[in-house]
């Protein structure tokens, strides 16, 4: 059975994009992960010692996003992609980063990748 533990509207400033400028002065980047695994142990037991700790989640996202820098939001989305499967005992993650002000003309919304990833796309060799 697996169950998911969701955190959305992760806000980090970060140095992604494709125009030197992004790179250079940085933008607002919003993420929103959804994680499965099993929470029947710590739904009985009430630890944290048995659970996904959230901070840690959070803290991986924050780092992994402002400590790197990629021309596109697909390679940041693989990228917070590898780290989650790597460091927590998840089974599948869903990634959605978010660019709140992309540099187009006339557009005013957001921009925004999902990506969808499990043990096996590590396991096979595609999450390089």
């Amino acid at each position: 059975m697996m169950d998911k533990v969701s955190l959305h509207g992760i806000d980090v400033y970060a140095h992604h994009g494709v125009h030197p400028a992004e790179r250079e002065l940085g933008q607002r980047f919003v993420i929103d992960v959804d994680l499965w695994i099993d929470c029947a142990r710590p739904a009985t037991s009430d630890s944290l010692n048995h659970a996904l700790d959230y901070t840690a989640v959070h803290a991986c996202i924050n780092e992994t996003t402002a400590g790197t820098s990629f021309h596109l939001i697909e390679a940041l989305a693989g990228h917070l992609c590898r780290a989650l499967l790597e460091g927590f005992p998840v089974d599948k993650v869903l990634v959605t980063v978010q660019k709140p002000n992309p540099p187009i003309p006339n557009f005013l919304g957001r921009a925004a990748v999902t990506f969808v990833r499990d043990r096996a796309w590590l396991e096979t060799g595609k999450g390089n």
